[in-house]
């Protein structure tokens, strides 16, 4: 089975000049954890997900960076959780997304799919024909589709 037979055609996702308010706010309208970043021809040139979020939005801890002749102190932050959340809205996606975005083709194998998914612990892959975005996979679509006859 390919990709394009058993992928989510409809693909929630945000623009690469669109703020993280409006990813946000499709996370939690649409109830999802994950958005694909397009240009205006659709390619997808990044992805966002609720882990991106948490490492922004979690609190940064003192760390001490050593060199061989010189170690020096990374201050973590000091402001509240909602001023972190305040400030984050308004960045552009493109600063806190993922740029390497791993991505399935419109023809790839099922179980190839699975693989990736696997291996590189993400719960979401973006569909691709000819440089555009087309659909997604997740790890429960490969899930159903690959047990569904066998149940």
């Amino acid at each position: 089975m390919q990709a394009h037979e058993f992928m989510i055609r409809q693909v929630y996702k945000v623009k690469e000049n669109d703020t993280v308010r409006a990813v946000i706010e499709k996370f939690i309208e649409h109830r999802i954890s994950g958005l694909p970043v397009v240009n205006e021809r659709n390619e997808i040139v990044a992805y966002i997900s609720d882990g991106d979020i948490m490492r922004y939005i979690g609190r940064q801890k003192d760390r001490i960076v050593d060199y061989v002749y010189f170690s020096f102190l990374l201050e973590g932050d000091n402001e509240a959780l909602e001023q972190r959340a305040q400030r984050l809205l308004k960045l552009n996606v493109m600063e806190v997304a993922t740029r390497k975005v791993i991505k399935a083709a419109w023809d790839d194998e099922i179980d190839g799919i699975a693989a990736i998914l696997g291996q590189k612990h993400i719960k979401k892959l973006p569909v691709e024909r000819n440089g555009v975005l087309v659909g997604i996979i997740s790890r429960g679509d490969v899930i159903r589709h690959s047990f569904g006859l066998l149940l």
